[in-house]
């Protein structure tokens, strides 16, 4: 991802009975970091414990961490139901518990440090964050510090360690869909969303196909919360964000009454956590950790619990977007 192109994508499993629309739910509870204890004459832990496997894991952290005790997390902290404060201002979220999974088997806190998300890969790169994870998809272009629109090389780039695969829907005003069912049917309409996300990319790049002049008046906001409150007041024909987001705020926005999804999810792709190039020995510690808990249960435990079960991964890779 590139600083001005960041990308956010996710796939859901629907809860609710019919297909046209998915129950994003569970519990909004953000679980606190378990302390690890380390026995160097006990046997490797089996799957499904992490004492000894997290004690093994912290030794694989950097020095600086290890002492720590803290890894910090750039993340967009407004975006339903992937990162988010709930009423008691509390950070909550699928990511939020699957870096709490991560951090007990690593043994220590992973503190989430709010952001728009346009600047958290310069908020890396300054060294602010040890790594970013909110919703982020995996591109070449944002492996090798490439501009998405431009081409041009913006940075050194960053490595990923990819946990989910999702796609991009577009929602309109309940009772409103105007036909809308695809990308090209945006056009000569204007859409909100979030900037610098793929929903931003994708209008952009349809707008330019549309025939007849009648391009895609695209309005972008610093937050996906900031779009869907200008689409209520009638500001926009359609919304797009990303699957699990679209379907969330279709589900608790005016209690299911203010938007309703359209067409098919597009774009999936693999949601990574950025780390710096030069980080190569915390990138292979959040690599083993997200393995981890992978073989261990936790990470079905926090997908189902948010049911999104329909992307999840069987194991961890490393720069799998393309």
């Amino acid at each position: 991802m590139t600083a001005n192109s960041p990308r956010r994508l996710f796939a859901v499993k629907p809860r609710a009975a019919t297909a046209a629309a998915v129950v994003v739910a569970g519990a909004l509870l953000l679980g606190a970091c378990g302390d690890q204890t380390k026995d160097d004459d006990k046997p490797a832990a089996s799957a499904g414990s992490s004492k000894d496997a997290g004690s093994s894991l912290k030794d694989k952290l950097p020095a600086e961490i290890r002492d720590k005790g803290v890894i910090k997390v750039g993340s967009d902290i407004a975006y339903p139901p992937v990162e988010y404060k709930d009423k008691s201002g509390k950070v909550v979220g699928i990511d939020v518990d699957l870096a709490d999974a991560l951090g007990k088997e690593l043994g220590v806190k992973f503190e989430f440090q709010n952001a728009t998300f346009d600047t958290l890969l310069t908020g890396l790169r300054s060294k602010r964050y040890d790594l970013a994870m909110s919703a982020m998809t995996d591109t070449a272009d944002r492996q090798n510090g490439v501009d998405g629109d431009t081409g041009k090389k913006v940075g050194e780039g960053v490595d990923f360690v990819d946990y989910f695969t999702a796609g991009v829907s577009i929602y309109t005003p309940k009772g409103k869909t105007q036909g809308i069912k695809t990308w090209s049917d945006l056009c000569g309409k204007k859409v909100v969303l979030q900037r610098g996300t793929v929903s931003h990319d994708l209008a952009k790049a349809e707008s330019k196909k549309c025939a007849g002049g009648k391009k895609i008046a695209i309005e972008a906001y610093d937050n996906d919360q900031q779009a869907q409150t200008r689409l209520r007041a009638g500001g926009g024909d359609a919304g797009s964000s990303d699957f699990p987001v679209a379907a969330w705020a279709v589900k608790t926005s005016g209690g299911g009454k203010d938007f309703e999804l359209v067409g098919e999810q597009v774009e999936a792709a693999p949601y990574g956590i950025a780390i710096a190039k030069s980080s190569t020995q915390l990138r292979d510690a959040i690599k083993a950790a997200m393995d981890a808990i992978i073989a261990n249960g936790a990470y079905d435990k926090v997908v189902s619990k948010w049911g999104v079960e329909d992307g999840k991964v069987t194991k961890a890779t490393v720069n799998a977007g393309k």
